[in-house]
């Protein structure tokens, strides 16, 4: 006997779940723990039906993943995808939930390559900020008194030579302690990690200075590291970010204690001079507006969080996830039409030579051939027929002319009627004085009986 389920064994009716809510509830998870990441991959299957959606695979080497990208985030799109194309997209993960497939909502696309290093240093700085990293309450202050400044930095480059000179016009009583470094390059952010942790070791400095002169983003680049990030965070001295221009902005600046436009302004917070009260409040100004960023980052970083709750229970969500079942149901009937159709014209093909074959045209002249036979012996049945009776005929005129009182008369004999048209057979038929017409062969002649 097969053993009986034990429900009870299973739980309360209340846990048991349907494979809906399920896929609602993992597609809660999904979009809640992936807001928005970026990611690149090479586009396969790439599919734009009559909606303006996008539906296509995002794949590298070893792996894909599908994708939909709507067309309110499409429509402003400059590149059009194709098959193969190498691309960035910024995307969030979701669920769709009727197959109970794993998929990325894209936001935005762009070719490969194409503000990839602005993206990433976006996605990472939002990161940072939400572990905490640029909070105001974990940046250590400058020291009262600093005796000993040092300075992580390239040895040959212009930055040192700025520092080393507003130093030496504030403060020359003041000690410098050059810890040598990369600046730029692919194992740069390594040796300026390795920089730090000295320093921390050595414990021979009142604060650092850690800097470089200006350059493009990719020169900055080393910079925005994560790892340069979390050691900078890390560590116990006070740390002044000085990198590039004012205009240049990385995340050494945003997790380091002090911010400076320049190294030369790195030089001059860590000096004090007659002016200081003037530097103090700049300080502050700088580290207000430092703490604002990071207040804005954290609200923007909340915002964007109740954004995707809002999002969860959107009708515009719904409405998608519908728009794309109607899309797969459309594509699965425009394929269905389009076998049943070949389908047809298969069977119509057989049925075509049947039809031939049937084909009145094929039958008439076949009768046309028939009649032309059949006209042809009824033509030799009637001239054999009348030949028959031709001869029939003449047979018979023979045979009648040979009985026929003409011919008897033509061998001499006649025929001799009264008046009355009988023929006299007997001298007692007449009386003396009577009329007789006598036929002969060649004519009639008339008597009179004597």
């Amino acid at each position: 006997m097969a053993k009986r389920l034990n429900l009870a064994a299973m739980g309360n009716s209340q846990d048991i779940y349907t494979v809906s809510r399920l896929n609602k509830e993992i597609r809660s998870v999904l979009e809640r723990g992936f807001s928005s990441l970026v990611l690149s991959g090479e586009i396969s299957n790439f599919i734009a039906p009559a909606s303006g959606h996008w539906y296509f695979t995002l794949k590298d080497d070893r792996a894909q993943v599908k994708a939909a990208m709507w067309r309110g985030n499409n429509r402003g799109q400059t590149f059009r995808p194709v098959n193969g194309a190498q691309v960035t997209v910024r995307a969030r993960v979701s669920l769709y939930e009727p197959r109970g497939d794993y998929q990325l909502i894209v936001e935005h696309m762009a070719p490969a390559g194409e503000g990839l290093l602005k993206q990433e240093f976006d996605a990472l700085k939002m990161r940072l900020a939400a572990e905490g990293l640029f909070s105001s309450a974990y940046k250590k202050p400058l020291p009262t008194n600093i005796n000993r400044v040092g300075v992580i930095t390239s040895a040959t480059g212009a930055a040192i030579r700025d520092i080393l000179t507003v130093l030496k016009r504030r403060a020359p009583q003041l000690e410098v302690v050059i810890y040598p470094a990369m600046v730029q390059g692919a194992d740069a952010h390594s040796q300026l990690i390795e920089k730090i942790n000295i320093a921390n070791q050595r414990n021979e400095v009142d604060v650092l200075i850690l800097g470089r002169g200006g350059g493009s983003l990719e020169d900055l680049w080393c910079f925005n590291h994560e790892l340069l990030a979390r050691a900078i965070y890390a560590s116990n001295l006070p740390i002044v970010s000085a990198v590039g221009h004012e205009v240049d902005t990385t995340i050494s600046d945003y997790v380091a204690d002090i911010r400076a436009a320049t190294p030369s302004a790195a030089a001059e917070l860590v000096s004090p001079n007659s002016e200081e009260l003037h530097s103090r409040v700049n300080q502050l100004v700088r580290h207000l507006n430092h703490a604002f960023k990071h207040a804005l980052a954290v609200k923007r970083t909340t915002a964007t969080q109740f954004e995707h709750r809002l999002q969860l229970c959107h009708p515009r969500n719904q409405l998608n996830q519908q728009a794309q079942k109607l899309d797969e149901l459309s594509l699965a009937l425009h394929r269905a039409m389009q076998s049943k159709i070949q389908r047809h014209e298969r069977v119509l093909g057989n049925l075509t030579p049947r039809l031939m074959q049937s084909s009145p045209e094929k039958q008439l002249t076949r009768y046309e051939h028939l009649l032309t036979q059949l006209q042809g012996r009824l033509t030799q049945a009637i001239k054999h027929q009348l030949t028959t009776s031709r001869n029939h005929l003449s047979l018979q005129a023979s045979r009648l002319d040979s009985v026929s009182p003409l011919s008897v008369l033509a061998r001499g004999y006649s025929i001799t009627k009264n008046k009355q048209g009988q023929v006299v057979k007997s001298v007692s038929q007449v009386n003396s004085g009577e009329l007789l017409t006598t036929e002969l062969a060649d004519g009639q002649l008339q008597s009179k009986v004597v």
